[in-house]
């Protein structure tokens, strides 16, 4: 046993210090600096069966490296796959991160239990008997998925080594500790132990790891910020509680794309994958109301058409309200001085309210024309025709500016079935012979001319 040693780490960014001191020098936080027992023990946390490990690595040249695409694993969830590039790369390690109660043991016990491998499910935040009574409720049988309720990383891989797991999930990363750091579990000094030994286990053994991991207040992953460079690919899943809709980002990918996303819908038996979110994030009416308009966005490679909503009203107190729900307040602010200065619309002494529909945050520029087309009809109290929808950037002198991947904006608005779509003159369009009728506009004053005569 080597000596024991401690050291100082800032809960806040794991930032490491010889001695205590009030401030931490890298995130400027106070009193987030703790002291921890590192007492490292001088042996290995995970030996592979096999002795062909240890061989060592030789330079290749770049011509010599095998290029064959590497295979991934199925994991039977459509959305999961988009996301994570096609599948599960086998030795890999994936972190998942979300608030707490959004749904992210559901959606990994889930998988789990439809896997068509041998899956060891760890969890050291429920019993047994918990995650058998979610699972029930999910899906009645599975043969390949294995549970385990254990803390201790050497016991976990004991249990490893006699079950011979196909692919490993933990949940979550920070209950987990070691028996060679002496701190408690979700501390710096343990998370970053505990993930280097599942890391050194995947690598070695080509058996993929799902880590599940806790975010802070802020939002982050909690623990030190060299958890997300360490393992290979970090998963967001977002939403909010009081909407049924989830969505699964990637925020770091080593094997594919971070601009794709999935969508789920959280029932009673689970989450549902949503295959067609455009027709989720329309709401349907029958008689058609002044203030909401469709915008087309991008999502990464897929395209939704979502709904803006926005209420203009005379304002009651002193000050104008400007309020805005999913999306970007200060964009709001430079639409409406340009509507004021450009166009001409008197806003300045009104509350404008506007919100995105179906609880999710848009932060694409293209529909900055919807918002200006919901902005004037509710102005107007005329409403849109609800077979029109937009897809523009507004510039700050009142132009309406290109946006990219136009033709697959307008082929998902096509296939809704929206008969006119409003888009900037000076894209450059390849599609021929559509029956959507494409509507060019130079300023915000032809759409105004265009929609409200």
């Amino acid at each position: 046993m080597s000596k024991v040693k401690t050291s100082f780490f800032c809960q806040n960014c794991g930032a490491q210090y010889s001695k205590w001191q009030g401030q931490c020098n890298s995130c400027k936080e106070w009193n987030t600096i703790v002291e921890e027992i590192i007492q490292k023990e001088e042996k290995t946390s995970w030996k592979p069966a096999s002795s062909d490990s240890k061989r060592v690595s030789k330079p290749l040249r770049v011509n010599e490296i095998d290029s064959a695409q590497e295979i991934r694993m199925n994991t039977t969830d459509s959305e999961l796959n988009r996301v994570l590039g096609g599948g599960i790369v086998p030795g890999s390690l994936i972190l998942l991160g979300g608030e707490p109660g959004i749904g992210k043991s559901t959606l990994l016990l889930q998988i789990s239990l439809k896997l068509p491998y041998k899956t060891l499910y760890v969890s050291g935040e429920e019993s047994q008997k918990q995650i058998k009574m979610r699972a029930e409720r999910i899906t009645p049988n599975s043969d390949n998925c294995y549970i385990l309720t254990e803390t201790k990383t050497q016991n976990i891989f004991k249990q490893i080594e006699a079950i011979q797991p196909e692919i490993v999930i933990i949940d979550s990363i920070q209950t987990l500790h070691t028996d060679y750091i002496e701190s408690t579990p979700g501390s710096i000094s343990q998370i970053r132990e505990t993930t280097a030994e599942l890391i050194k286990f995947a690598k070695e053994s080509n058996v993929p790891v799902i880590l599940i991991g806790h975010i802070t207040k802020d939002g982050n992953i909690a623990g030190p910020k060299i958890l997300e460079h360490m393992v290979d690919t970090v998963l967001q899943f977002e939403g909010d509680r009081n909407h049924v809709y989830r969505i699964l980002r990637s925020l770091k990918n080593r094997f594919g794309s971070t601009a794709e996303i999935g969508i789920y819908e959280m029932l009673g038996n689970g989450l549902r994958e949503v295959s067609n979110p455009s027709e989720i994030l329309i709401s349907h009416k029958d008689e058609e109301l002044s203030g909401t308009a469709i915008a087309t966005t991008l999502e990464g490679m897929r395209p939704l058409m979502i709904e803006i909503q926005s209420l203009v009203s005379t304002a009651v107190y002193g000050t104008p309200q400007r309020s805005t729900t999913g999306y970007n307040a200060k964009r709001l602010n430079m639409i409406l001085a340009v509507l004021e200065k450009r166009a001409g619309f008197r806003l300045g002494a009104k509350d404008v309210f506007l919100n995105v529909t179906g609880g999710i945050s848009v932060d694409d520029p293209a529909i900055d024309l919807a918002v200006v087309a919901a902005i004037l009809s509710s102005n107007e109290d005329i409403p849109v025709n609800k077979d029109f929808c937009f897809a523009g950037e507004v510039g700050l002198s009142g132009e309406i500016r290109p946006v990219n991947r136009v033709d697959q904006r307008i082929q998902e608005a096509e296939k809704l079935g929206f008969s006119t779509i409003f888009v900037s003159k000076y894209n450059k369009i390849a599609l021929k012979n559509t029956a959507i009728k494409i509507r060019l506009v130079a300023k915000i004053e032809d759409v105004a001319s265009e929609l409200f005569g």
